[in-house]
């Protein structure tokens, strides 16, 4: 009989070679699968206007369809000059769909609306929701949040998404020029998966 598994709800290849990175020191002897792991379903749309509801909408559909305990998070850059956007539309902010180049128009976009924000106002900070659903648990959603800047322009290659664009409080250098571990140190989503771990080893132990 094989072992206790989670599902990690997504199909974002490198959200989710992070994510597992991540996760799988943290729950010894859980296997973590991806959506890739197990039979395909429509991905539901992310209504909620906050990250822990769109967390939870993806945690509850990999749930219903696949029957396992899973994760899944939502995540975003809030900046302080915007109000706290583009927030949970940050995947989809210049309206550009991720596989026709929506990470690079939407750091483009960005780039454009800060270009007369001074250094000092440029403050910001990425935000990770982690839902975990299982069969007869309640439903656990933890924050995760990554203080930092935006940069005038892109550094770094590593990293996805906004990660050229953002220093953490405490680096001269983009999180897309960290090593692996270090950015896992510090991340959103590593203080996010860090808090429900626990959580997660319990409801499967």
């Amino acid at each position: 009989m094989s072992g206790p598994q989670v599902v990690l709800a997504s199909n974002n290849a490198k959200k989710l070679a992070e994510l597992r990175r991540i996760l799988e020191p943290l729950v010894p002897g859980i296997e973590v699968l991806g959506l890739g792991d197990v039979s395909a379903y429509p991905e539901p749309p992310e209504t909620e206007p906050s990250f822990e509801g769109n967390a939870l909408i993806k945690a509850r559909a990999a749930l219903e369809h696949t029957g396992l305990p899973s994760l899944a998070d939502d995540s975003g850059l809030c900046v302080d000059a915007l109000n706290g956007m583009p927030g949970v539309l940050s995947a989809r902010w210049s309206g550009v769909p991720k596989s026709e180049g929506g990470d690079a128009a939407n750091n483009a976009l960005l780039l454009s609306q800060l270009s007369d924000t001074p250094d000092e106002r440029r403050g910001a900070r990425f935000v990770c929701a982690m839902a975990f659903c299982a069969p007869g648990r309640d439903e656990i959603v933890e924050l995760g949040e990554m203080p930092g800047r935006i940069l005038r322009g892109e550094q770094g290659d590593g990293g996805f998404g906004y990660d050229p664009l953002f220093a953490a409080d405490g680096y001269d250098v983009s999180t897309a020029q960290l090593a692996a571990a270090e950015k896992d140190a510090i991340s959103h989503r590593g203080r996010a998966l860090a808090k429900i771990a626990p959580l997660v080893v319990d409801a499967l132990s």
